[in-house]
């Protein structure tokens, strides 16, 4: 499994971003596809998380009301659609995959891409 995001950048604080991951190799289906972050200093913690047979989420506290997760089964993406943005989120943002429904501990996911960083100006 490989995976591949993009569409992190440089916004205001309140504002909106969204950011892509892409998966190929296969080997994924039954596995549950991670956004994690991480800001200078600060441990690895997770975001959110969706299965890719059914669809099903799971986010972390900080950000259910503001960030929403959707999959396109059609080019094996996941879109992590990013509201209200705070400075608080500004991190480098991971897509990871591999682990089961439910995971929420990064080490629990095998399979990590590069990252895109996420700025936000207050």
């Amino acid at each position: 499994v490989r995976l591949l995001e993009s569409g992190g950048g440089l916004t205001q604080a309140g504002g909106s971003l969204k950011l892509s991951c892409v998966a190929s190799g296969g080997g994924f289906s039954r596995s549950a596809l991670g956004w994690f972050r991480q800001a200078p200093g600060k441990d690895r913690e997770f975001v959110a998380a969706i299965t890719w047979d059914r669809g099903s989420t799971y986010y972390a506290d900080s950000v259910k009301d503001r960030f929403q997760l959707t999959k396109y089964n059609a080019n094996n993406t996941v879109v992590l659609q990013m509201n209200k943005l705070q400075p608080e989120d500004a991190a480098t943002y991971y897509c990871a995959s591999g682990a089961p429904y439910g995971t929420r501990n990064w080490r629990a996911f095998p399979t990590w891409g590069q990252g895109t960083r996420v700025t936000i100006s207050s």
